[in-house]
Formats: C-alpha cells, structure tokens, sequence
C-alpha cells in the first residue's frame, strides 16, 4: 500500500532547555527531542492519521538509535533511515526568548548524515507512487543530497502533490545567490512550494508576498504559500484561487517547531481534499498550538485539539 507521504531530509536531535529566558551558558536542564523539519513533518501528518515514512540518515551511534525510536513511537516507518559510518548524529540546541526570539545552534560538522543520502539508494518506485512528497531546500545545499533531492523529484514527475519546503538555512549555504539555482530547479518539477518571506525571497528574488505567490507559479508550481509571521499566510493557486488567513492568537513558548506542524497540516488538507481556505485556517492552528510548547515533534497536535483551536479561534 503506498504511503499518504514520505518526506526527504534532516534529522536529528534537538536539545532544548527546559527553561525560558536563560541563555545557554545559564542552561542546567535539557530535554531531548526528534528533531528536523523533514521529520517533524512526517510526525506531524501521522499525528493526524496519516500514514508516512522519512528518507533520511544518521549517524551509527546511540543517537542515531535513539532517533529509530523515536520515530517508531510516533508511527513514523524508519525504513529508509540509514546510518553512516564515521559521521555523528547531528543535535541542534535552541535559546528560549518568547514570544520571537529563538536562536539555533547547530552541530552538524564535519557533516551531516542526512546530507550523505545517495541517489543510487533511494526506493524510486516509493517516491513515486506515495500520495504526497516532500523535500526541502536544506537537501539541496550539498552533494551527493542535491542529486538525490533532484533525482527524486524528476522521476516523480509531479505524479501527485509534490512539496517543495524552501526550508532557507544560511548557515548551510556560501550565499542565497548560490541556492537559487538550484531552487528553480526543484521548483520545476514541485506542485506546492512553501516558505516564510525570507525563503521566498532566496528561490525567486521577491520579497512581497503577492509577488512572490506569482514567481513561484510562474517558476511551475501549482500552489504558492507564503508564510507571513504575525501576518499570517497567504496561498495563491493557478487556478487563479487566493486565501490570506490571520495567525491565530497564541501565547507563544517556542515558535520553532510551528512551520513543521503547518506541513503536516499542509499534507493533510491535500489528502482530504479542503479548499484552500480551510487548509491554511487548519495549518494555521497547528503552527499556533506547537508554538504554545516546548518541544517540536512531540507537541505535533491530534485532530481533536487542532479543530478545538480553529472553532475557540485561539490556543486555549
């Protein structure tokens, strides 16, 4: 049976203080968590029922054996994670600064496993006949992941909805003017692209949200989101439909998962068919509801909370 989604990408172990407003230095308590946007979003959509699995690697080492568990927990098939010999599971650590300030810390040196996926690995019959597919910009910032990110997407051949997550890291990056090639790249063979304002701006040169909404159809996507912060998100299709939905109000704990659950939500409304108001009004709250927590992939929300939040119109 084929899967609703399979993502490609980052993994890893995120390490986030268990108190607010400290900086690291100050830290004593750390929690342990999945972490990676292309993970975070298989978790996110097999929280809402889905049925998913990630493309992704890690290192052969006890944490690498820790992320096989976790992702086993949540309902995530671990099939096509794979170790790599000689490279060590990456963590990511994060300071707490609500509402808006949350900087990351990686330690992905010398590099990181899920960089090191392998074209002549990947179960292309898989990629192919999944309902939905997802890869991120991060996968296309060093070899031999861009082929592979590439290579799976060309065969693909957007048979189905095919997501391209712009995912815009600048510490994984020489320049944005590096990336955009690549971007146009995979943006030709995607049906979604999705990305805050500074994404955006890297794969197509706009920065205005409409703007950017046309650059990415015209680049051969059939549905643009843009992701707005405070002004909420807006998704053109070319179609010629629009929805520009508000956030949710929120008191914000940890905004860095929210884009990760908006992609699991993402996924799902594809899958079930909503128009496109009522897919950003539900991604929207999910953003909203794992903002309100700690942790990212743990604080993926069910069905229940989700349509609790969008009918309050607010994370109680």
């Amino acid at each position: 049976m084929a899967y609703d989604l399979i993502t490609m990408g980052r993994i890893g172990v995120d390490l986030y203080p268990l108190q607010t407003g400290v900086p690291l230095p100050q830290v004593t308590s750390f929690g342990k968590f999945l972490g990676g946007s292309a993970s975070n979003v298989a978790v996110a959509a097999a929280r809402l029922g889905r049925r998913t699995a990630v493309i992704t690697r890690t290192g052969d080492d006890p944490f690498g054996s820790y992320l096989h568990e976790a992702l086993q927990s949540f309902g995530v098939d671990d099939r096509w994670v794979t170790p790599v010999p000689g490279l060590p599971t990456p963590v990511t650590f994060c300071e707490i600064f609500p509402p808006d300030d949350f900087p990351l810390y990686f330690y992905r040196q010398p590099k990181a496993p899920d960089l090191e996926i392998d074209a002549h690995e990947l179960d292309l019959h898989a990629i192919r006949e999944a309902r939905v597919f997802w890869v991120t910009g991060t996968g296309l910032s060093e070899e031999p992941s861009r082929t592979a990110t590439l290579a799976a997407l060309a065969h693909r051949a957007k048979g189905g909805p095919t997501v391209f997550d712009l995912d815009w890291r600048p510490m994984f990056w020489t320049d944005p003017q590096a990336a955009r090639p690549f971007y146009g790249e995979a943006l030709r063979h995607t049906t979604v692209a999705v990305g805050n304002l500074d994404e955006v701006e890297v794969a197509t040169g706009e920065r205005e949200p409409h703007a950017a909404a046309r650059a990415l159809l015209e680049a051969g996507v059939e549905l643009a989101v843009v992701k707005q912060g405070p002004k909420g998100v807006l998704a053109v299709n070319s179609a010629g439909e629009s929805a520009e939905v508000p956030p949710l109000p929120v008191n914000v704990l940890n905004g860095l998962g929210a884009g990760d659950a908006f992609g699991g939500c993402l996924v799902h409304g594809l899958l079930a068919g909503w128009d496109l108001e009522k897919t950003m009004r539900y991604a929207n709250a999910a953003g909203a509801i794992v903002a309100s927590r700690l942790e990212c992939s743990s604080a993926m929300p069910t069905p229940g909370e989700i349509e609790a939040a969008v009918t309050a119109g607010a994370v109680r």
